[in-house]
């Protein structure tokens, strides 16, 4: 008599496999779709069976719906990397691909590097932006214990003396630089959420209550007068151009018989080349009319330069820019405080940042009764509320006659 032998039931293939192992800890096994496309096999521990099959249900189910599952393989240095390099230098100006790699460089690597990019959790960044904001530099890299014996001059030498923190403005940038990496992460499908949003970083505040009020606006202008840039500033404190979209003029962009100027780059150091590039935003590209002040410092301006030029003979750069050195050359941004910190101080306007001069044109139009909407256009805001809510300061006279008009 022939024996017949009991067939089982047949596990359906992609159902994945869960055993038990000798040390009593439950495995399930699985292969799953990767976010390369290609499917890898991935395993799962847990005390339990039940456990187990839990964790394994939830992974078949994501890979069946084409999510992908988290990039155990990465570490957080692998991913800033492919990040910088792949999804923010097509993407961003070079100025602000510059910028995330300092902070990715010197904090994010050094401190996060190591981690798996699927393990890392809110605790470790919180953890991490608590150490930043705590630890001076020289102890955050251990520069200070490089340094020679007799050099050094912070943690190494005073343990409870640090010399310097890092600002808040800082501490919120590498939150910054940290979420948006973990969010494009997410956007891969390298990750099923962003942990750094969890953690919450208040910003720096901001005291804008510096400006030039009419009379010094007046003085400071006649300070400046003599000054080989005095047209730079005319239009800096007239028309509120930043520092980098005032260097970045060339004569095309300048309409005097029209009467029009258009804004249509900024010159920025990017690593160890001085470039112009395209504003951030649409509204940073506009058309602005020169007031009769403006055209007419513009016009000295061009003068001056061309007898520049005629000095300089052979040795003359021509690059078109409004505003150059004495040879023709585009003007370094940082190289313009060697005019402007002089003048400041003859002028007597105390601590005043040359970006105040376009808080002071902001005040000084809102002042003379010009719309917002108009001023909003004019220095290139994106919104109205900013114009109205961070640069439209009330004078101090103002304030002296609110309350007697109340009474």
């Amino acid at each position: 008599m022939t024996r017949r032998r009991k067939i089982g039931r047949k596990r359906p293939n992609g159902n994945g496999t869960v055993y038990q192992r000798k040390d009593g800890r439950w495995v399930g096994r699985a292969y799953l779709l990767m976010g390369d496309g290609t499917t890898q096999r991935r395993d799962f521990y847990a005390d339990t069976e039940a456990k187990v099959r839990g964790k394994l249900v939830d992974a078949l189910s994501r890979s069946q719906q084409d999510v992908p599952a988290e990039a155990t393989g990465w570490t957080l240095a692998l991913f800033l990397a492919y990040w910088l390099e792949h999804i923010v230098r097509p993407a961003r100006k070079p100025k602000t691909h510059h910028g995330y790699e300092v902070i990715v460089r010197v904090y994010l690597v050094p401190q996060l590097g190591r981690k798996k990019l699927h393990k890392l959790s809110a605790p470790d960044v919180r953890h991490f932006l608590t150490r930043m904001r705590n630890t001076c530099p020289c102890c955050l890299h251990g520069l200070d214990e490089r340094r020679p014996e007799g050099q050094r001059r912070c943690c190494a030498l005073r343990p409870k003396n640090c010399c310097q923190f890092p600002s808040d403005r800082l501490v919120q940038q590498a939150h910054a630089v940290l979420r948006n990496a973990l969010q494009a992460a997410v956007r891969e499908e390298l990750l099923a959420r962003n942990v750094a949003k969890l953690v919450q970083v208040s910003g720096p505040s901001y005291e804008i209550n510096r400006w030039l009020n009419v009379e010094q606006a007046r003085k400071f202008r006649a300070t400046a007068s003599e000054d080989r840039l005095e047209a730079l500033y005319v239009l800096a404190l007239y028309l509120g151009l930043r520092r980098g979209k005032l260097l970045g003029l060339r004569w095309d962009d300048i309409g005097l018989d029209a009467g029009a100027l258009e804004v249509r780059r900024t010159l920025q150091r990017v690593g160890s080349r001085l470039q112009p590039v395209t504003p951030k935003t649409r509204s940073s590209r506009r058309t602005v009319p020169l007031i009769g002040l403006c055209h007419d410092a513009l016009v000295s301006h061009k003068e001056r330069q061309a007898q520049e030029r005629a000095e300089a003979g052979s040795s003359w750069e021509s690059t078109g820019y409004v505003f150059t050195s004495r040879r023709g050359t585009p003007i370094e941004p940082d190289n313009l405080r060697r005019s402007w910190y002089p003048l400041r101080d003859a002028a007597g306007l105390g601590p005043i940042r040359f970006h105040d001069l376009r808080h002071s044109c902001v005040t000084l139009l809102l002042d003379l009764g010009v719309p917002p909407h108009v001023v909003r256009d004019i220095v290139g805001h994106a919104d109205i509320e900013v114009t109205m809510t961070i640069y439209a300061h009330a004078s101090m006279t103002e304030k002296r006659e609110a309350p007697e008009e109340a009474r």
